[in-house]
């Protein structure tokens, strides 16, 4: 058995089930999510892009040029390209899950950047990540954007952030964003949209499931279920069955209850002082913020 499906049976048989949201990320999930940015609801990419905007002369001062850019989650490398304008790296590289869909993106990325030295890397950076040889050690800048350190819990997000540490050396940096608390109203509509993107995104994770596993989910048996957990100040995702179901897969099954859930994903929201105090924890004592006029978003600038 792969540790792919070892860890997804391990998780599915415990109390309660989960799944880890890297598994949201085949190919078909990896387009829904892209579509899910460009949902009137889902204000953090956004609001992101146009905090870096606004900054830009301030990010680039602080950053400078020449830097290796190494973008971790790089999905469709669409953020990577701006920086990648405004920086001037010396070289690009994206680390992503969805492998396929990874090489995809850093061709197009290619294409608008035909001088910039690429490399694209397939892995899980929910553990180490190798680079390749010819990544240069010298000026690393990690970019991790998009609110995605908010998917680990607390524990899980400082020892990512401290792998990202070991991974720029002495002389680099990160470059993060980070959803800020606001209105819950305001966050459930960001993962309940009205054309059910978000829903389908959810539901996606099973069929990938079933083919990493070989069990037999019925997606028309669940449905998607999103709220604000204000103890944890977090968005909560799940997957709540509407029968009871037998859920089998090769050597293995679960039956689960009618209203009974899988979590999917947690989406934590940590104020500023929170997140830098993080930040110092892992490795990174200097950090520069930027926030939207809004207090809705934050970008950091960390460094050893």
């Amino acid at each position: 058995m792969n540790d792919a499906a070892h860890e997804i049976k391990a998780s599915l048989g415990a109390t309660p089930a989960s799944l880890s949201p890297k598994f949201f990320y085949d190919a078909a999930g990896s387009a829904l999510f892209e579509k899910i940015t460009q949902l009137p609801e889902y204000y953090p990419t956004r609001t992101e892009a146009a905090l870096m905007q606004m900054h830009a002369p301030e990010l680039r001062a602080s950053i400078g040029p020449g830097v290796t850019l190494i973008e971790f989650g790089a999905g469709n490398c669409t953020k990577a390209s701006t920086l990648c304008t405004l920086l001037e790296p010396v070289q690009f590289v994206g680390v992503d899950i969805s492998g396929d869909f990874l090489v995809q993106s850093v061709k197009a990325l290619q294409a608008r950047h035909p001088r910039l030295d690429m490399h694209a890397v397939h892995a899980d950076i929910s553990h180490a990540v190798a680079l390749p040889s010819a990544v240069h050690s010298a000026r690393r800048l990690v970019f991790y954007p998009g609110s995605s350190i908010g998917n680990f819990d607390p524990d899980a997000a400082l020892q990512l952030l401290q792998r990202m540490r070991n991974c720029v050396g002495g002389d680099g940096g990160l470059l993060i964003g980070f959803d800020l608390p606001k209105d819950p109203a305001l966050l459930e509509a960001a993962y309940n949209d009205a054309q059910g993107v978000t829903a389908a995104f959810n539901l996606n994770i099973l069929t990938h499931v079933n083919a990493l596993i070989g069990s037999n989910f019925d997606l028309r048996e669940w449905k998607h279920h999103a709220y604000f957990n204000a103890a944890e100040s977090r968005i909560e995702m799940h997957l709540q069955a509407q029968t009871p179901t037998r859920v089998l897969w090769p050597g293995g099954e679960r039956i689960f209850a009618k209203g009974e859930t899988i979590h999917t994903e947690n989406s934590y929201k940590y104020s500023a002082a929170r997140f830098t105090a993080l930040l110092g924890q892992a490795g990174f004592p200097t950090a520069r913020l930027w926030t939207d006029d809004q207090a809705w978003f934050a970008v950091a600038h960390a460094q050893p």
